[in-house]
């Protein structure tokens, strides 16, 4: 009992050695390609946006979909969605309180937040759940 435990140890081991490998080779290839594409466009400030947050997204929808199937993926891949739609209504957000009422970045961002927790919420009760 005990040899099937340590087999079963070194092959999730293993396996979590690869999964990692998986994202560091996928996640690089594809944050390369956006960063790429971001250059291409201007302005310039379009490559940070672009090397960002699709590439890990993408990756990690891959190695999803190799571990755990398609219909697991799309869950995760509404959530992301959910996730951006939220992301973009606490930005537009924050961009008005401090255009309107002149607040620093930190402030608008803590006065911003309950959007951002209102429509993230609001999304999972309605939609997701």
């Amino acid at each position: 009992m005990a040899l099937k435990d340590a087999v079963l140890a070194i092959q999730i081991y293993t396996g979590s050695r690869m999964q990692y490998l998986f994202r560091f080779v996928v996640g690089g290839a594809i944050v390369a390609l956006f960063a790429t594409v971001g250059g291409a466009l201007k302005p310039k400030s379009f490559a940070g946006l672009f090397g960002a947050a699709p590439s890990v997204a993408l990756a990690t929808l891959g190695l999803t979909i190799y571990s755990n199937g398609k219909a697991y993926a799309s869950v995760e891949a509404r959530s992301m969605i959910a996730g951006a739609i939220a992301l973009a209504l606490y930005s537009t957000m924050t961009t008005w309180l401090i255009m309107k009422f002149n607040l620093r970045a930190m402030s608008a961002s803590i006065l911003a937040i309950p959007v951002w927790l209102i429509t993230a919420v609001g999304i999972w009760i309605t939609i997701l759940r």
